[in-house]
């Protein structure tokens, strides 16, 4: 007798707009993993098989990665202290940390345009100079370009808090919902960082030799 009213709650909780939110951003964020192992497994692959052309080794350099490194994954701290002040009903806070977090992201995206910009005018290294550059920006511009659209998920939240359209009470799960993208790209950053400018530094032609 007490089975079928408790089915019916857990159907009624799979069947709710949160518990719908969680699926579809779990899903969404499993598609994206799928596309970024693809690219994650074909820069490893080509890794040391461009022996002509800029090496890593001589363009790729730890000084500004880190900083902005550094920057990226100190925003999933802030978005979770802006999430948390969200849940308490400081709005003051919420907005604070989220605008933090967002100028993080940004420092993120101006450092590595910055970083591009020297690779293709002080070292030479286009898309199209060998597999070593044709694999570097797509990894990197890949994830650039999801950072970007994390970043307009956080601007649209900061607005709609800024207009009075986010309550604590109501949204605060919402939000940390809509948190988990960014979360994503910032871990997916750890794997990006550790295979391009760790083990992806070798001498090219080191591997087909």
């Amino acid at each position: 007798m007490t089975a079928l009213p408790a089915n019916q709650d857990a159907g009624a909780r799979l069947r709710s707009p949160l518990s719908r939110a969680k699926v579809g951003m779990a899903c969404l964020i499993f598609m994206e993993s799928a596309i970024f192992s693809a690219f994650l497994v074909t820069y490893l692959y080509y890794i040391g098989k461009s022996p002509d052309g800029p090496q890593p080794l001589e363009c790729l350099e730890l000084g500004l990665v880190l900083v902005n490194s550094a920057c990226l994954i100190s925003s999933s701290f802030t978005v979770v202290i802006a999430v948390r002040a969200l849940a308490r009903g400081a709005m003051g806070a919420f907005r604070f940390w989220l605008a933090l977090t967002i100028l993080l992201g940004l420092e993120f995206l101006v450092g590595t345009g910055y970083e591009w910009w020297g690779l293709i005018e002080n070292k030479g290294l286009t898309i199209q100079s060998n597999a070593f550059g044709t694999n570097f920006y797509s990894l990197v511009g890949l994830h650039a370009f999801h950072v970007i659209v994390g970043m307009l998920i956080l601007v649209v939240v900061l607005i709609l808090s800024m207009f009075g359209c986010i309550r604590p009470d109501r949204d605060h799960q919402r939000v940390d919902i809509a948190t988990w993208y960014w979360h994503f790209v910032d871990v997916v950053w750890i794997l990006v960082f550790t295979l391009v400018y760790i083990v992806g530094r070798v001498p090219q032609g080191a591997a087909a030799s």
